[in-house]
């Protein structure tokens, strides 16, 4: 019997230490067929840490696409192993469902993690991929479905070439009573020789007109008593905020529950760049009028769009910078884009010895272009939220081509092909 290649060992209170990590590391493990062992999952939540239900539906899928040994894939586990042994392109089904065990499970979550493996799994007749996912589409500490069609899809569209068709059939929450939403995509995986590539590169410096935001795009979901006050004071606060942008309501739904009430702001540049910010409403309700309720959420969408053309400015939003990490690592080529930097490079280091290493390491490290610095990946790192500095780390201890410079801000791909 063939010995095991030696696992990869990812400690998964690294960093964000939640479910992303392991979303993350193991549809890279599936992509490039490595093994890897996660240990203390989910450590950093406070509810307990663990495999969740999701977790274990999509790992559970892709260890069978896979034809991978598994161990620890249950609900609770705290050490999860797990081989691949077949690449993407072994897959032959073209017409996926997966469902989710637990009603709660979000199906846009499984999605990121089954999403990149057939991304790859292109075959011979460059046949297209269904998949639809049962599962829930607003879930609380998970993308809405209006997030994945407004933002994350038409920017890998854009910027990738990665088109998918997509539709919600059926809406679930996970607020009220529970039920199984389902989506569903038909894409082209990447044609087998092939790579992923950039097809519109980002502006590496901020344009004239990058922030200057034409119009926004509006999803309400609230309760139908509540839609017209919605409408209202949106309009109110996005002409507070952004006075030259035309307002454009794209969803007007009624939420089915009175505490089911989401609303998403989708702002447009001149130039063409977009940025996303949403809440789903998870305060108290009671002896509240509708206007109040309404305002709190339409003051708390457009501060965070005001606060990410303001303090956090980027080419993306904050919550795009983690998701487009996966697909910066497995592309060919550099990806950039600008942003302001989060992390100041030069922090206050107790032990001398280490400032003097590091200073060393950062000579060692300048590139033949001196503007251009490489950074070391042994933990999360870079600018930007937790989850995107620790999904750099992920990356780069699963795909060790994969090299990053300037503080996260510019990635030179692995180019994985098949």
């Amino acid at each position: 019997m063939a010995p095991h290649e030696p696992l990869l060992v990812l400690d998964g209170s690294t960093g964000e230490g939640g479910g992303q990590l392991v979303r993350l590391a193991c549809a890279l493990a599936a992509v490039t067929s490595s093994p890897v062992r996660i240990t203390n999952v989910r450590a950093n939540r406070s509810r307990g840490g663990g495999l969740k239900s999701q977790h274990v539906t999509a790992i559970a899928w892709l260890a069978k696409a896979t034809q991978a040994e598994v161990t620890g894939l249950v609900v609770g586990s705290q050490t999860l192993d797990v081989r691949p042994k077949s690449p993407p392109t072994t897959l032959e089904n073209r017409n996926i469902v997966i469902k989710a065990e637990s009603r709660g499970a979000s199906a846009l979550l499984i999605l990121q993690a089954v999403f990149p493996y057939l991304l790859f799994a292109g075959n011979e007749n460059s046949d297209p991929i269904e998949l639809e996912i049962h599962g829930s589409t607003n879930a609380s500490f998970s993308p809405s479905y209006e997030y994945l069609d407004q933002v994350l899809l038409p920017t890998l569209e854009e910027r990738f070439g990665i088109l998918a068709e997509r539709q919600l059939k059926k809406r679930a929450w996970t607020i009220g009573p529970l039920s199984q939403g389902i989506i569903w995509l038909k894409f082209q995986p990447v044609s087998r020789g092939q790579v992923l590539k950039l097809v519109k590169p980002w502006n590496s410096e901020r344009q004239p007109g990058d922030l200057e935001i034409e119009r926004i795009d509006v999803s309400i979901l609230v309760p139908n008593a509540m839609l017209e006050a919605m409408q209202n004071v949106m309009v109110q606060y996005i002409a507070a905020e952004f006075p030259e942008a035309e307002v454009n309501f794209v969803v007007s739904e009624e939420s089915g529950h009175d505490a089911r009430m989401y609303v998403l702001a989708v702002a447009k540049s001149r130039t063409g760049l977009r940025w996303g910010r949403d809440f789903l409403y998870d305060r108290s309700a009671k002896k509240k009028q509708v206007e109040t309720i309404a305002k709190e959420i339409a003051k708390t969408v457009t501060k965070k769009l005001r606060e990410q053309m303001t303090i956090n400015h980027a080419a993306v939003d904050e919550h795009l910078q983690d998701q487009l990490v996966v697909f910066q690592a497995l592309a060919e080529g550099r990806t950039t884009y600008w942003s302001r930097e989060t992390e100041t490079r030069d922090k206050a280091r107790s032990d001398p010895a280490d400032t003097i290493r590091e200073v060393i390491a950062d000579l060692e490290n300048l590139t033949e272009h001196n503007r251009e610095r490489k950074d070391r990946t042994h933990k999360p790192f870079g600018f930007g939220s937790t989850h995107t500095i620790t999904a750099r780390w992920v990356a780069s201890e699963v795909l060790p081509t994969v090299k990053w410079y300037n503080n996260g801000t510019i990635c030179e791909g692995a180019g994985i092909s098949f």
